[in-house]
C-alpha cells in the first residue's frame, strides 16, 4: 500500500445496494490494509468549513494570556485550551509543537453523562466560535455514524451496532494550531508518531504535505486529502475491539522544510469516542485459529483513562 484509498459516502447512503456494498468492501479493505481512507460526500458544507477555519484562526490569534484563561486545570485537557508543547506522544518526552482547543459532547437527555463529562468552555471574545464549533461537531458525528455502520457490515455484525455506543459518546473536536517554527527543534516535531485512542478519527485540513502514515513495511507515506475530503483512520479502541482486523495505523505530522518554517498549519481532527461503559472486548467474529484473542477485556472509559495517563495529560 503506497497511497491512501478514496471513497465516497454518497455511495453508502444511496438507495443502490450495489454501490452500498462496493463502499463497504472498499472501506473495509482499506482499513484492513492501512487503516486510513480519504472520504468524499461527508456532511460538512463549504460555508461551515470556511467559517470554522476563520473562527479557529481568530481564537489562536488571541494573546497568550487570554487563551490561557481558557485552560482548565484538573480535567486532563478534555475541554477548552491546551497550551503549546503540553501534550507529548506515548513514550516521547518532548512536547509536540502545537496548541489546541477541545469541544466535547453536547449531551441530550442523560443527566448521568452530563455529570460525567466536563462542561464545554465558552470563549467570550468570539461571538461565533462556540456555535460554529458545535455545528461542525454535529456534522462530523453524523458522518462518523455512517462510516461505523459500513464497518459493522464489513465485520458481519448488525449495521446499527455502534449507534447506541456513540450516541452521547465522549467524542472530541480538536482544532489544532501548529505555530511557525522559530528555531531548529532539537527532537520535537509537530506531532510525534502515534496511534489514536478512539474508535475512528475524522481529520479536516490534511491538504498539503505534513501528515504521514506508516504502512505494514514500516515505510512512511504522505497522506494528502483533496479539499473536499476528510482523512479518516481507525483508532486503538476499534483495532482492539476487532482483534487488529481493522488496523490502527501509526501516523505523525512532520515539520515542514526550512523555507516554510514561518508558516502556521491548522488541522481539525474529530475523535469519535463511545460512551465510557462500552465493552471493548474482542468481537467473537474476529477470533479464529489464526487470530487468537489478543486483548484482555476492558471498557472504553478504562482504556481512555490509561492512555491519558501515558500521554501525561492526567496524573495517576
Amino acid at each position: 500500500m503506497t497511497s491512501i484509498p478514496s471513497v465516497d459516502l454518497n455511495d453508502f447512503i444511496s438507495d443502490d445496494p450495489v454501490k452500498k456494498q462496493n463502499f463497504v468492501n472498499a472501506i473495509g479493505k482499506a482499513y484492513e490494509d492501512i487503516g486510513f481512507v480519504a472520504l468524499k460526500g461527508h456532511f460538512l458544507d463549504d460555508t461551515l468549513v470556511e467559517n470554522l477555519y476563520k473562527e479557529v484562526k481568530n481564537f489562536f490569534s488571541l494573546p497568550t494570556e487570554t487563551k490561557q484563561r481558557y485552560e482548565i486545570p484538573g480535567i486532563g485537557g478534555q475541554r477548552g485550551y491546551v497550551s503549546f508543547g503540553k501534550e507529548s506522544a506515548k513514550g516521547k518526552k518532548e512536547g509536540d509543537l502545537k496548541e489546541f482547543w477541545h469541544f466535547g459532547q453536547y449531551v441530550e437527555n442523560n443527566p448521568k453523562l452530563e455529570a460525567e463529562y466536563p462542561k464545554n468552555v465558552t470563549v467570550n471574545e468570539l461571538s461565533e466560535f462556540n456555535a460554529i464549533g458545535k455545528e461542525t461537531y454535529k456534522m462530523l458525528e453524523k458522518t462518523a455514524k455512517y462510516v461505523l455502520r459500513a464497518l459493522a457490515l464489513h465485520l458481519g455484525i448488525e449495521e446499527t451496532y455502534f449507534d447506541a455506543f456513540i450516541y452521547n459518546g465522549n467524542s472530541i473536536l480538536r482544532p489544532i494550531h501548529y505555530p511557525p517554527i522559530k528555531e531548529e527543534p532539537k527532537e520535537a516535531v509537530r506531532a510525534a508518531a502515534h496511534g489514536d485512542i478512539n474508535l475512528i478519527t475524522l481529520l479536516m485540513g490534511a491538504q498539503g504535505r505534513g501528515l504521514q502514515v506508516q504502512n505494514h513495511k514500516g515505510e512512511w507515506i504522505d497522506a494528502m486529502a483533496q479539499p473536499d475530503e476528510l482523512m479518516i483512520n481507525v483508532g486503538d479502541m476499534l483495532s482492539r475491539h476487532t482483534n487488529n482486523k481493522l488496523k490502527s495505523t501509526i501516523h505523525r505530522v512532520i515539520n515542514p522544510p526550512k523555507e516554510l518554517w514561518g508558516t502556521s498549519r491548522y488541522s481539525i481532527p474529530f475523535f469519535m469516542h463511545p460512551i465510557s461503559d462500552m465493552k471493548l472486548d474482542v468481537l467473537e467474529g474476529c477470533i479464529d485459529d489464526n487470530n487468537p484473542k489478543a486483548f484482555e477485556d476492558i471498557t472504553a472509559g478504562e482504556f481512555l483513562n490509561e492512555r491519558l495517563i501515558e500521554l501525561g495529560l492526567i496524573k495517576k
